[in-house]
């Protein structure tokens, strides 16, 4: 066998024992969902249930009002996406398409930003969306997305613009365009790629989020699916049963939505330069 077909192989072999790796977590928490309680813990373990308990999602789901958990987490990611996609594509445009004064100096510190850990401004930020009265209310796990919508994001789309000839920026320019149509009939249309990206993390990121719905959200029919499957768990803790059967339904969107979008994210992922 040839060297470079042998370091391939064993690459790719690395790779599935990883693979297997994180997979075997969410493998257990699915033939959990659909097991009784006495099989679960079997020892040596059974992968197989037999016979499949269906009526563990029917009773896991109806047990907490989960129905109004995933529209209150479905208004929050909905608005959160539309905010970070707008705000983030905005300031992006800015800092790759618009020459100004100390747009680099402005960039660096906006990046330096990146370094302060969140503990730093979490009471202060807490302390000031009580104070504008929003505590308890979906503003603060919104408005930010808003006004930016994450360094991060801005980062991404920042370095795949600057990838995009400036050619046609100039031939636009000629015809009579301005920094709106250049942003919203060039850009935007070749950027798609990366959108989708920042679409999927931040679709991910709002539906998995636990910490800001816990620290701003009190009244429990404003809870999310994060906060509902916890207080699953701290009222049911010995169902083991159903509460892998609720995980699985909350993961269950996640991996839908990955799984159709996969082709542009590797996709983003792969095109976004680092030039600049």
């Amino acid at each position: 066998m040839r060297p470079a077909v042998l370091k391939q192989t064993l690459a790719y072999i690395a790779l599935i024992a990883i693979s297997v790796m994180f997979l075997i977590p969410f493998i257990w928490m699915v033939r959990s969902s659909l097991m009784n309680l006495g099989q679960i813990f079997v020892m040596p373990p059974v992968w197989i249930p037999s016979p499949v308990q269906w009526d563990n999602f029917t009773r896991a789901l109806t047990i907490l009002p989960f129905d109004r958990f995933f529209l209150n987490t479905l208004i929050i990611v909905f608005f959160s996406v539309l905010g970070t996609v707008i705000s983030s594509s905005v300031a992006a445009f800015g800092f790759s398409r618009i020459s100004w004064k100390g747009r680099n100096t402005v960039f660096a510190i906006l990046l330096s930003a990146m370094m302060l850990p969140g503990a730093v401004t979490l009471i202060p930020t807490f302390l000031g969306w009580r104070s504008l009265g929003f505590y308890d209310t979906y503003m603060p796990l919104i408005l930010p997305a808003f006004f930016g919508g994450g360094i991060f994001n801005i980062f991404l789309l920042r370095q795949f613009y600057m990838t995009i000839p400036r050619d046609f920026d100039e031939a636009a320019v000629v015809d009579g365009a301005g920094y709106f149509q250049i942003y919203s009939r060039i850009i935007l249309p070749l950027s798609r790629s990366a959108v989708i990206v920042v679409s999927l993390f931040t679709f991910l990121n709002a539906w998995n989020d636990f910490f800001g719905p816990l620290i701003y959200l009190k009244s429990s029919e404003k809870f999310t699916l994060a906060l509902g499957l916890q207080m699953f768990q701290g009222a049911y803790t010995s169902q083991w049963d159903l509460l892998m059967a609720a995980s699985a339904a909350v993961v269950l969107p996640c991996v839908v939505v990955f799984l159709i979008g996969q082709k542009y994210f590797l996709e983003g992922i792969t095109l976004t330069g680092l030039k600049g």
